[in-house]
């Protein structure tokens, strides 16, 4: 059986440390960020060819998704479906934690704000 074991650590021999796109190990169909952000920080709005899969584990976030805004907190799952605009801010007073998860082998992403 062959498999493979990282430790978050190790992800930074790839690029970002926080980043594991699927295509750098192997066969893997999946890619995901490990997002650690201080309040008042996220990504500027963009979108995907495919859906986008967001785990809060700490924290509160403010998502943006499409017209839509929704104020999230730890223990919630945001999926945003493929082309859909979207973008996040860690709208808490602590550290926000979350894994957001890519159904792709490498990140393709459309920015839509300077």
């Amino acid at each position: 059986m062959n498999y493979t074991l990282l430790h978050k650590d190790e992800l930074s021999h790839y690029g970002d440390p926080n980043e594991f796109q699927g295509y750098q190990h192997g066969d893997t169909h999946v890619s995901f960020i490990w997002v650690e952000l201080p309040p008042g920080h996220g990504p500027r709005l963009h979108k995907h060819p495919y859906e986008e899969v967001f785990i809060v584990q700490e924290g509160q976030v403010t998502f943006t998704v499409g017209s839509n805004t929704l104020e999230v907190n730890a223990g919630s799952i945001v999926i945003v479906p493929a082309g859909e605009p979207h973008k996040f801010i860690n709208s808490g007073k602590g550290l926000l934690r979350q894994i957001d998860i890519h159904a792709s082998p490498q990140f393709i992403t459309e920015w839509l704000e300077d």
